[in-house]
């Protein structure tokens, strides 16, 4: 008899950027560019998604809180629960004007579009 992989409850952030972001009904919604970390506390404030664009260029960047995700860790793919179109509506930034969780309003926006409460509240 051939044992189980014992499943692992810790990856590197280098084995989770690239992982593709699916919706539940399995629409390609981009790839984790980025984690961003609170200094304060040591967690995942948000990951960045990539949407959009070709090779890299005009792509859309997002803060999605970390737990607005489900982990696919079959298929190496994060489950995030937006269909394409919901997902063109959410505040949305560019890698010259990146959020700041700090600041109230953004936090609120983020986190509320995604209907997560920050774990720091």
């Amino acid at each position: 008899m051939i044992a189980a992989a014992p499943v692992r409850n810790t990856l590197s952030a280098s084995t989770l950027i690239g992982n593709e972001v699916r919706n539940r009904e399995g629409e390609d919604l981009g790839r984790i560019e980025d984690f961003m970390m609170d200094l304060e506390t040591g967690r995942v404030a948000y990951a960045v998604l990539s949407f959009g664009g070709f090779l890299g260029v005009g792509n859309k960047l997002f803060a999605v809180p970390w737990d607005a995700f489900t982990i696919d860790s079959l298929h190496h793919a994060f489950i995030l629960d937006v269909t394409k179109e919901r997902l063109k509506e959410a505040p949305g930034f560019d890698k010259d004007h990146w959020p700041d969780v700090a600041d109230s309003e953004a936090r609120t926006r983020i986190f509320g579009f995604y209907g997560v409460t920050p774990d720091w509240e």
